[in-house]
């Protein structure tokens, strides 16, 4: 049986890339490993909430997960293993190699980012036309 390692972070987008490689494989004859990525935690939450707590809501995002996952996959007659990523995926990756003889396929089922865009603030764009907009009647103005 082969194993097969899939990165999840969004239930939903999982279901979307994992349905072709189901249905291509008729006779499911691999184990999959379903790796929970959850979302980081920005360094302003972390300064006010305990390493505890942090593993606690890690610990329930990745039940949630899992509980709209597991039912699904094993209805298609799969083998799943579920998992929480607690360190880079490099190393789980390399950890679950060293059990496997034969290499092992790797799934990224996460929900792609955007790459280089910034939320910005509501206000701040009509902060910015409004300070450009001063600038150029002081300058009418001169």
């Amino acid at each position: 049986m082969d194993k097969v390692i899939i990165y999840v972070d969004d239930a939903a987008y999982a279901q979307q890339v994992l349905t072709p490689l189901l249905l291509s494989d008729a006779p499911p004859s691999n184990h999959w490993v379903l790796v929970a990525c959850a979302p980081r935690m920005t360094h302003r939450v972390s300064k006010w909430v305990s390493h505890r707590a942090r593993e606690t809501w890690r610990d329930k995002w990745a039940a949630r997960l899992f509980e709209l996952l597991l039912p699904w996959l094993q209805i298609q007659g799969a083998t799943v293993t579920p998992l929480l990523a607690k360190g880079p995926l490099a190393e789980i990756e390399q950890e679950l190699q060293s059990q496997q003889l034969a290499p092992i396929k790797v799934v990224d089922a996460r929900k792609p980012r955007a790459q280089g865009a910034t939320p910005s603030a509501p206000g701040t764009l009509w902060s910015g036309l409004v300070t450009s907009l001063g600038v150029m009647l002081v300058a009418v103005v001169d």
